[in-house]
C-alpha cells in the first residue's frame, strides 16, 4: 500500500513537473498581431491625441497662465513636450526630418501645431521601426545613456504623462475639466 501510494506520488509530481512549464509558455507566449512596434505606435498616438485634446481644451487666453512665477506657462508646457519629443526622438534615428522647434511659440494655435508636428514626427519614426531595431541599444544623452530605442520612446511617453498631470493642473486652476475626465 505504501509502495502503491509513492508511485502515486511521484507520477503525480511527474506531471506536474509536464505540466507547469507548458503552461508557463503558453502564458507568456506573445499574442499574434501585437507587435511591439505597433503597441508603441499606438500609445503614441494616443498620447497626442491625449495631450492635443488637454491643450485645445484651455482658453487661448490662458496659454500665459503659469500657477506660480517659477513654473512654465501653459503655452511653454506645450512647447516643452514637442522640444523634449524631437530632441530624444533623433536617438531613433530615421529618414524622417524632425520639424523646426520654435521655444517662443507659446500661443495657442503655434504651440499645438508645434507639439502635433512632434507627434508626427515620432509616428514616422517608429513607423519605420521593427521590433528587432527597437530593441537595438543606440547612444543618448548623459540622462538617458545607452538605450535600446524602445526605452527611448517609453521614456517619452512617460515624459509626456508626467507633462500632462501638470498641464490638468494648470487647467483646472483656471476652472476647466480636462476632457479625460469629462462625464459624457
Amino acid at each position: 500500500m505504501r509502495r502503491r501510494a509513492l508511485r502515486l506520488l511521484v507520477l503525480a509530481a511527474a506531471g506536474l513537473v509536464v505540466t507547469v512549464p507548458s503552461n508557463a509558455l503558453a502564458q507568456s507566449a506573445p499574442v499574434r498581431g501585437t507587435a511591439l512596434r505597433d503597441e508603441l505606435l499606438r500609445d503614441w498616438r494616443d498620447m497626442q491625441a491625449t495631450l492635443h485634446a488637454l491643450a485645445e481644451a484651455m482658453p487661448e487666453s490662458e496659454y500665459a497662465f503659469r500657477p506660480t512665477p517659477a513654473q512654465r506657462t501653459f503655452g511653454q508646457q506645450v512647447v516643452h513636450v514637442a522640444t523634449a519629443n524631437v530632441l530624444n526622438l533623433a536617438f531613433l534615428g530615421g529618414g524622417a526630418m524632425p520639424p523646426a522647434i520654435d521655444r517662443t511659440a507659446t500661443d495657442r494655435a503655434r504651440a499645438m501645431a508645434t507639439m502635433d508636428a512632434s507627434f508626427a514626427y515620432g509616428a514616422a519614426l517608429l513607423a519605420a521601426q521593427t521590433d528587432a531595431t527597437l530593441a537595438d541599444v543606440v547612444q543618448t544623452n548623459a540622462f538617458l545613456g545607452p538605450s535600446s530605442r524602445a526605452r527611448v520612446v517609453y521614456f517619452l511617453l512617460g515624459h509626456s504623462w508626467d507633462i500632462y498631470g501638470q498641464m490638468v493642473v494648470y487647467l483646472r486652476l483656471r476652472g476647466g475639466t480636462p476632457p479625460a475626465s469629462a462625464r459624457p
